[in-house]
């Protein structure tokens, strides 16, 4: 298995164009299952996980017309 990128909050919430609270508030209300990593008190996000996040929520025409 290829190691993926951890980002830390911050980062995680620069790539989506969130700011850092609202991950914690979709994290600790679960409105978004956005996958995280938990290592003691840090959280971490893939990028896969976010990259996956954005296609669910893309609307808009589908590519096979």
């Amino acid at each position: 298995m290829a190691t993926q990128q951890l980002f830390p909050p911050k980062q995680a919430a620069d790539y989506l164009g969130v700011k850092v609270s609202t991950l914690e508030v979709w994290r600790s209300t679960k409105r978004y299952n956005i996958p995280y990593v938990k290592v003691g008190r840090l959280v971490k996000y893939r990028q896969s996980d976010l990259d996956a996040f954005l296609e669910s929520r893309t609307v808009g025409a589908d590519s096979a017309a």
